[in-house]
C-alpha cells in the first residue's frame, strides 16, 4: 500500500489524513499539535518526530501548513526535504500561498529530481471531514495523474489547473470571489432584516432569483438560517477572517505583480480588514462574521 507523509494537522490537514487511513493508505504523521498526532495514531497512523521522519520512506508527501515562511522552511535550505531525503517522493503541497512561492519550490525540486504538485483546496473544514474536498492542482501532467488517487480520497473535485503555481493562482481568484459574495450577501440581507424582513424569508427569495450564490446557499451569513453553518453556531468553525485576509493579501499581491485592476477585491479586503480590527474575537471567527459588521446588533447576540 502507498505510503504517504502528512505534514501539518490544522483544522484541514487533521480530517485530510484521516480519510486517507480510511481510504487504506500508510500514513506517517508530522505536526507540533501532539493532540492531533495522538488522534491519528489512535486511527492507525504513525506519529513521526520531524517532517524528515514523516517523509523518510514515504511514496508521497503532503503538506498542509499556514505560510510562505513555513512551507519553505520544511522543504528548503540545509535541513529541508529536498535536501536531506535520500529518495525522490512525490511532493503536493496542499497549503494556500504565494504562486511565485510555489513555482520557485518546484523548480528547486526538480532541480534535485522531485516533481512537486502545487494542490490547495476549496471546501472548509467540514468539506475535509466529508471528503469532499475541491484540489485545484498546479504542475506537470505525469505527476497530476499520479497523484490523482490519492487526492481522490480526501476529496470529489481534481482539477489541473496548468503549470506550476496555477493550482495557487486558482485558490486566490476563488477565495477573493467567496468573500466578494460573502460580503455581498451580507450586505443585502443586512439591508433587508432592517426593513423588517425575515432573513430565512429573504434568503429563500434570493435562492429562487438572479441573487442566488453558493454563501448564501451553503454558508449563509444570518444567524438561524442554515442550521449547521458556522452563523448559526456563534460563527465558530468554518474558515477564519484572518486566513480570509491572509488569502485575500496573496491576490492583491499577484495582482500587483500581474498589473491587474482589482477593485472589488481591494474593498473587500478593506471591509474584512475593518471587520477584523474592531474586536480581537472577530479574525478567529468564520469570515461570515463579517455579517456582524453590516448588522452590529447581532454582536449582543448569544
Amino acid at each position: 500500500m502507498t505510503h504517504v507523509a502528512f505534514i501539518g494537522l490544522g483544522n484541514m490537514g487533521a480530517p485530510m489524513a484521516e480519510n486517507l487511513l480510511k481510504a487504506g493508505y500508510t500514513l506517517s504523521a508530522h505536526d507540533l499539535n501532539e493532540v492531533a498526532v495522538r488522534r491519528l495514531v489512535e486511527l492507525g497512523g504513525r506519529a513521526a518526530s520531524s517532517a524528515y521522519d514523516a517523509a523518510t520512506g514515504a511514496d508521497i508527501v503532503i503538506t498542509m501548513l499556514p505560510n510562505d515562511a513555513i512551507v519553505n522552511a520544511i522543504y528548503q535550505g540545509s535541513g529541508g526535504l529536498i535536501e536531506r531525503l535520500a529518495h525522490r517522493p512525490l511532493l503536493i503541497d496542499s497549503s494556500t500561498i504565494a504562486p511565485e512561492t510555489a513555482r520557485t519550490l518546484s523548480g528547486a525540486a526538480k532541480a534535485k529530481g522531485y516533481a512537486m504538485l502545487d494542490a490547495p483546496v476549496s471546501g472548509g473544514p467540514k468539506g475535509a471531514r466529508e471528503g469532499t474536498l475541491s484540489f485545484m492542482v498546479g504542475g506537470d501532467l505525469e505527476a497530476f495523474a499520479d497523484a490523482e488517487p490519492v487526492l481522490r480520497a480526501m476529496g470529489h473535485a481534481i482539477f489541473h489547473a496548468g503549470h506550476s503555481g496555477a493550482g495557487q493562482v486558482a485558490k486566490i481568484c476563488n477565495n477573493m470571489l467567496a468573500a466578494i459574495l460573502m460580503a455581498g450577501t451580507a450586505e443585502a440581507l443586512a439591508l433587508g432584516v432592517g426593513n423588517g424582513l425575515d432573513p430565512a424569508a429573504l434568503s429563500d427569495i434570493f435562492k429562487r432569483s438572479s441573487g442566488n450564490n453558493f454563501m448564501l446557499d451553503r454558508w449563509n451569513p444570518w444567524p438561524g438560517v442554515i442550521e449547521d453553518a458556522p452563523a448559526s453556531n456563534a460563527f465558530q468553525g468554518g474558515f477564519q477572517t484572518r486566513l480570509m485576509l491572509k488569502d485575500l493579501g496573496l491576490a492583491l499581491a499577484n495582482a500587483q505583480v500581474r498589473d491587474a485592476s482589482v477593485p472589488l477585491g481591494a474593498l473587500v479586503r478593506n471591509l474584512f480588514s475593518l471587520h477584523a480590527a474592531a474586536a480581537q474575537e472577530n479574525g478567529l471567527q468564520d469570515f461570515s462574521s463579517i455579517q456582524r459588521f453590516y448588522a452590529p446588533s447581532l454582536n449582543h447576540q448569544a
